[in-house]
């Protein structure tokens, strides 16, 4: 069977991306799953080669299909943004533009399916507004990008799955957000994903939004008017959904005690807050229903770090790897 060729993007040269990069890919053990190729600024990975004292030659390439890459060998497609001594730990306009800019690239070949998966290294929401770009995350790059109208995040750590209803709203609009097409659409989102993870009937909790999921309206109705009809539908149509379930009790339930593949979380930090207490810095990011397979380290840019040579690669492994299996599973006629 062929690898899957994943375009890995360098994020904000500010930050700690092309260090978690170079680190990443000198780990021989990524060479046996897949063929990685960065999209992002040659100069700036040699530059933290040379801080990390990776034995490892930076080569430019102007297509995936030229890349020949293994532990000593980084293919880079390299886009030229930024110069050789661009400042790190600073917010700064270009190295937004920048990071926009190796998104861009990856997901035009991407959507040629000549890359297989894009894998993103963090960018930051600052720079990426100072350079111009609208949208506040890659979530909504890369649905812009691919003009994609139904997405989701999803995050991944070692014990606990959670897809989001929504993200970067506020917490006010968040809660208007609950409405039932989005809720079982998100559903059917972590059920279509999870299948390309390798589970073959995904077990789904679904979590309540307002204390005891409302207590028969209590505490609120969103969950008996918008969340219970959501997952009504969801069984109905044979998928494996039970909800909406307390969000005090629904996370021990799913990590502790193995009763759900994936939780369905109603906003940002209802998700995020209990997958980075589990596993900080082994937590990968996954946009749902893009065209194209995306996953991504789940952590920011790290300016205090930048440029020191001692940021924790994991993430980044570990997003490599599952973007690796879920090309597999969606290209496995093509690879064969």
């Amino acid at each position: 069977m062929k690898k899957p060729v994943l375009g890995i993007t360098m994020g904000d040269p500010a930050g700690i991306g092309s260090e978690i990069t170079v680190k990443a890919l000198t780990d021989k053990s990524i060479y046996d799953m897949c063929k990685p190729v960065v999209f992002g600024d040659a100069k700036q990975l040699e530059r933290l080669a040379k801080i990390c004292k990776a034995d490892v030659e930076i080569h430019t390439i102007s297509s995936p299909a030229e890349a020949n890459p293994s532990e000593k060998r980084i293919e880079v497609i390299d886009l030229n943004v930024v110069p050789a001594d661009v400042e790190f730990g600073k917010v700064q306009a270009i190295c937004g533009q920048a990071a926009y800019k190796y998104i861009e690239a990856a997901v035009n070949f991407a959507v040629k399916h000549e890359i297989h998966a894009v894998v993103t290294a963090p960018l930051n929401k600052e720079a990426l507004h100072a350079g111009g770009c609208p949208h506040p995350g890659h979530t909504e790059i890369l649905a812009n990008l691919t003009n994609t109208k139904d997405y989701s995040m999803m995050l991944v750590g070692k014990n606990l799955r959670v897809i989001h209803v929504s993200t970067h709203i506020s917490l006010r609009q968040a809660c208007d957000a609950v409405k039932k097409e989005r809720v079982y659409r998100v559903i059917k989102l972590a059920d279509e994903t999870l299948k390309l993870m390798g589970f073959d009937n995904p077990r789904i909790a679904v979590a309540g939004l307002n204390p005891h999921c409302g207590e028969g309206g209590l505490f609120g109705w969103e969950d008996d008017q918008e969340i219970v009809p959501a997952v009504k539908q969801a069984i109905a149509e044979g998928l494996n959904v039970q909800g909406p379930i307390a969000p005090d009790t629904v996370f021990h339930r799913a990590a502790n005690r193995n009763e759900f593949d994936i939780v369905v979380v109603m906003y940002h930090d209802q998700g995020h807050i209990p997958l980075k207490v589990l596993g900080f810095s082994s937590g990968v990011n996954v946009t749902v229903g893009l065209p194209i397979i995306r996953t991504s380290v789940d952590h920011g840019t790290a300016f205090e770090i930048a440029g020191k040579g001692i940021a924790d690669p994991e993430s980044m492994l570990v997003a490599l790897q599952l973007g690796g299996q879920m090309a597999k599973v969606r290209f496995a006629e093509y690879l064969k």
